[in-house]
């Protein structure tokens, strides 16, 4: 039973401490949509995404107000497009992204996912005419978001996909001043009903549409583990369970609420404490709390470890139904700690990847010299893959090589995007190692029929 304790430290967690709903997400499936004409093809692509999402916006906002719970962001994601354009008899895959742009603009959604392709084991013609159209895709839509998925524990590592995404990355940075990369992400384990962007997109596995809901709570994490100053790690561990849950219940309510009035069923809540430019929502910040001097210093992923596994205790216990990514996001541009870390030098480019192997996602939103070869963006994002591939875990990259600067400048994004400090890489040559080609082979633990 609620009780007036419970509606009080609510309150305060959404004033005072950060608490929101990230995203509502509407997946719709387009495989009905597929057409030997691609402008047949697109005419259904936009009537069915504005037919199912028309009332996505309105709705939420309807929550918002009633149950005064702030929802920043309301997206779409759909089927994987190279999926739903292979039928169409075209060379270039451009206007199916200037379709979904435009049904996102039409239902007034912040983001649409979903332009994207799933190639670990191998590229079809339809992939690689998607891959090879990204960077002008991007550059000529606002609202598209751009995801490929070149590993997994049960196919490996399709090398040929992560050089060509390497020169993908690089491209799109050069028409888009780099901040085209921040819409696109290459995954390892991708999964199928992650809520957030850049990543997320509608998997063949899903409903023909459903409800996904993604909460954020960095603060109410960081305010909970001051009042337990010094307190041993088993203590540090329970808190965080707790007030997971108390986070995830408000997801749950607000995923109930949007699936009964959007006639649309509930998939998952994912429960990923996703950080904001904003002091006082950091997950640095929680890091930090329990007795680090700065993010990045050694005992970071231990710190990371405890809080990614105690999120998620916490969370399972409050929802019906968790999924997507859920646990703890580490972007470098989108969160205030994050940055001030990288900015002294104490989180680096290899400490990060240490720490993704044990937080929800990957290398995101991490800013490099515009001049980094290719092969050093794909030999990055293989090492990614690597640690995804062998551990049974969601790892992506999300990169921004950024023209014209080098490590010393930053670049701003705005927004939620936030501010990312110019960070180095190595720079010996990967390029012999990229070109080699072929399929890094599963591992071992893929055998498990």
């Amino acid at each position: 039973m609620i009780n007036q304790k419970d509606i009080l430290s609510t309150i305060k967690m959404i004033q005072q401490q950060h608490l929101d709903i990230r995203t509502v997400t509407m997946g719709i499936s387009l495989l009905s949509c597929s057409d030997e004409d691609p402008k047949k093809a697109c005419d259904k692509i936009y009537d069915k995404i504005c037919r199912y999402a028309e009332n996505l916006v309105p709705v939420a906002e309807d929550i918002e107000k009633e149950y005064g719970i702030p929802i920043v962001n309301k997206r779409i994601s759909v089927t994987p497009m190279a999926l739903v354009a292979a039928a169409s008899e075209c060379e270039d895959y451009v206007d199916f992204a200037l379709t979904m742009d435009r049904a996102a603009k039409t239902c007034g959604v912040d983001f649409i996912g979903g332009y994207s392709a799933l190639v670990q084991k191998g590229m079809t013609l339809a992939d690689e005419k998607l891959i090879r159209s990204i960077p002008q895709a991007l550059a000529q839509t606002n609202l598209v978001c751009s995801s490929i998925n070149v590993g997994s524990t049960k196919a490996g590592i399709n090398m040929d996909a992560v050089r060509l995404m390497g020169n993908i990355i690089k491209d799109t940075a050069d028409i888009s001043d780099g901040i085209g990369c921040a819409k696109l992400v290459v995954f390892c384990n991708a999964v199928e009903d992650n809520p957030f962007m850049a990543g997320a997109f509608h998997g063949i596995g899903e409903p023909e549409r459903v409800i996904n809901v993604g909460v954020s709570g960095p603060g109410v994490v960081h305010s909970a583990l001051k009042e337990i100053k010094g307190q041993p790690f088993d203590v540090v561990a329970e808190t965080i369970k707790k007030t997971a849950f108390r986070v995830t219940r408000v997801g749950q309510l607000v995923a109930q609420e949007a699936s009964q009035r959007l006639d649309t069923p509930f998939g998952i809540v994912d429960l990923s404490l996703a950080p904001t430019p904003a002091m006082g929502d950091s997950v640095a910040r929680i890091l930090e709390e329990m007795g680090l001097e700065t993010c990045g210093t050694h005992g970071t992923t231990a710190a990371l470890a405890l809080l990614n596994d105690a999120v998620k205790k916490g969370g399972v216990m409050a929802s019906s139904s968790v999924g997507g990514l859920s646990g703890a996001f580490i972007p470098v541009s989108e969160d205030e700690g994050m940055i001030a870390a990288a900015a002294c030098g104490t989180l680096s480019l290899d400490k990060l990847e240490a720490m993704t192997c044990v937080c929800s996602v990957g290398l995101d939103m991490i800013a490099v010299p515009g001049d980094t070869p290719a092969e050093t963006i794909s030999a990055i994002i293989a090492d990614e893959a690597a640690i995804g591939m062998i551990n049974t875990k969601t790892t992506a990259v999300r990169i921004i090589p950024t023209p014209g600067k080098q490590v010393g400048d930053s670049v701003e994004f705005g927004g939620l995007l936030g501010e990312a400090p110019i960070m180095p890489v190595h720079p010996e040559s990967s390029a012999d190692f990229v070109h080699r080609g072929g399929r890094i082979p599963a591992p071992m633990n893929s055998l498990m029929n």
